[in-house]
């Protein structure tokens, strides 16, 4: 039986506009999510960032982008404004948001003239005009050559209906095809400046993703498509994970919690460790995170070409501290050591997450466990394994039939664990058992 065909996206639509305009809060209005990072800091946003819209039965992507400042000198406030231009050049469609109390400004100017450069589709959105009695202050925005302005409050909605009845009209009606359950969803987690974005730029192999050596350069978690023959991967680069509750505070603070979802919707995660600095108890943590959110887990030891520690200097610890027990891969993003199979090792973990064990292997498992353990006993009462079952996949759960689950002990049931991960080769892969009694 034919595959049935995915959904397809009806267009792909850029949200651009100079900093602290409103454009994450238009994205939360018109995916009706809290999807992007929304704060008074000008500059919270600063890589693109892809989600779905979908308005009258019809879905297209909307691109959320960094605040343009083009007179901007900095570095990073330069890697903002080219990965706004990419967003402009892959659209459909672009949103221009501008502050209509503010009027026109020198940064609107600017990021206007880049638009009719790019010879786009624009729609100029005169944004924080709560009330429509207001509306009138956005025939300001004629100057900038763009057509008609659009009145419109993201924080209130007022004029969003109406904006979204005219993106529909104007978006092409074809466009790529939705990601399918079959994706391999991938967050890259770790500790402030250890490489995540680089290593996600040489996945990738281009610069998709802003990097800097300034910590904490991604605040918002990231979804890239990755396509590789028949697998595609969904990769979420991710702020970096701090130790101190007292250094997470405001955008570090909502940016923590992206981290934390990402993770929680992935089915792998890349635990990254800076190998020069070797294995730190807060790697640890941040993999007991992955554990805990459902992730299978590979530890990746990045900027390899840097590093004198050995991954046998790193083994030991993390078989001690990790029940998860994730296999360790190394990788150099400026040398590209290690980052071609590295999704090979991917791929292969999540065959395990989401592969499902057929249960007359898993009764053969139950018999081998009787007999290379004795079972834990109590009152002249011995535990008895009788069968197995797998109950679920991504992450996979296994219902073990005992005759009394009070027998159980925590040692016992850590053996278990571990044996199964041994014998069917899931290294890695977050397994929960559930004893219960055969009823």
């Amino acid at each position: 039986m034919a595959e049935p065909e995915p959904d397809r996206l009806i267009g792909r639509v850029a949200i651009v506009g100079y900093p602290n305009v409103g454009k994450s809060t238009l994205i939360n209005r018109l995916t009706e999510s809290r999807s992007a990072v929304v704060h008074e800091t000008p500059g919270v946003t600063r890589d693109r960032k892809e989600l779905v819209c979908e308005w009258s039965g019809k879905r297209f992507a909307i691109v959320d982008t960094g605040g343009v400042d083009v007179a901007d000198p900095s570095p990073i406030a330069r890697g903002v404004v080219e990965q706004a231009q990419a967003a402009i050049g892959e659209a459909d469609l672009v949103l221009f948001v501008v502050d209509a109390r503010a009027g026109i400004t020198p940064g609107d100017e600017e990021l206007a003239a880049i638009l009719r450069r790019a010879k786009r589709p624009v729609i100029v959105l005169a944004n924080k005009l709560d009330e429509p009695a207001a509306d009138a202050l956005a025939h300001e925005f004629h100057r900038l050559g763009l057509g008609e302005p659009v009145p419109i409050s993201a924080m209130h909605g007022h004029g969003t209906g109406d904006l979204l009845d005219e993106i529909v009209g104007r978006l092409p009606g074809e466009g790529r095809a939705e990601i399918g359950e079959d994706a391999i969803r991938v967050a890259i987690l770790g500790r402030p400046n250890v490489g995540k974005s680089s290593l996600l730029n040489a996945l990738l192999g281009q610069e998709r993703v802003l990097v800097s050596d300034v910590p904490g350069t991604t605040r918002d978690a990231i979804d890239t498509v990755l396509r590789r023959g028949e697998q595609t991967f969904v990769l979420v680069d991710t702020a970096g994970l701090r130790r101190k509750r007292r250094q997470r505070q405001g955008i570090e603070y909502y940016s923590e919690l992206r981290a934390l979802e990402a993770a929680e919707r992935a089915d792998v995660a890349l635990v990254l460790v800076e190998a020069s600095e070797g294995l730190v108890d807060h790697d640890l943590t941040i993999a007991d995170v992955a554990r805990k959110a459902g992730c299978s887990t590979l530890v990746v030891l990045s900027k390899w070409d840097a590093s004198t520690v050995a991954i046998e200097d790193v083994r030991p610890r993390l078989e001690a501290r990790l029940r998860q027990r994730p296999p360790i891969v190394v990788t150099s993003a400026k040398s590209g050591r290690g980052v071609g199979r590295l999704l090979d090792r991917v791929a292969g973990i999540f065959e395990k997450h989401a592969g499902r064990i057929p249960t007359p292997e898993l009764n053969r498992f139950a018999a081998e466990l009787r007999a290379a353990r004795e079972p834990p006993s109590r009152s002249g009462k011995r535990l008895n394994v009788l069968y197995a079952t797998q109950t679920r996949v991504r992450p996979p759960r296994f219902r073990f039939f005992v005759n009394d689950p009070g027998l159980i002990t925590r040692d016992y049931g850590y053996w278990v664990e571990n044996r199964l991960r041994e014998r069917f080769e899931m290294q890695g892969v977050p397994v929960s058992i559930d004893f219960v009694r055969r009823s």
